[in-house]
């Protein structure tokens, strides 16, 4: 597992969820990537799957909380934060509230779907489960940049 100290963590572990979109769109999927970190060190990550296993839930969320869940044992990720290119949609933004995940660190915003504060905010929301600390923009451009040339390319 990777381990990232000092200043410019958020950029560091956001780069590693890059990493993961951009190896997304090798199998011809939408380029989203996202990264669980605990206690300074990576316990999943995972890139879109939903082409590659033909699976509407293999959302790239979704699939670095299950690899989080795996690498520690259980499905309580308290302490954790998740890294994403893209702002959660509201199916993981539930996935991270059940995973008891503390904050949400995420790079483009997502106008048609996005659910940690553009279109609604259920990470934040009283009436939830928990609030979830939420970071918006980081590495934004870099993460707008790989879905745009993404779909341009399919055009």
């Amino acid at each position: 597992m990777t381990r990232i100290v000092g200043d410019g963590r958020d950029e560091q572990y956001m780069r590693l969820a890059l990493e993961r979109a951009a190896a997304a769109a090798e199998h011809d999927d939408v380029p989203i990537g996202a990264v669980v970190v605990r206690n300074g060190e990576v316990i999943g990550a995972a890139g879109n799957e939903r082409e590659l296993r033909q699976d509407p839930t293999a959302h790239a969320e979704c699939l670095a909380i299950r690899a989080a869940s795996l690498t520690l044992g259980g499905w309580r990720l308290v302490g954790a934060e998740l890294y994403c290119t893209l702002e959660p949609c509201p199916m993981c933004a539930g996935a991270i509230q059940q995973a008891r995940i503390g904050r949400v660190i995420y790079g483009a915003p997502d106008q048609k779907i996005g659910a940690a504060g553009t279109v609604i905010d259920l990470l934040r929301s009283p009436r939830m489960l928990q609030r979830v600390q939420v970071t918006p923009g980081v590495l934004a451009a870099e993460s707008q940049e790989l879905l745009r040339s993404f779909f341009a390319s399919r055009r």
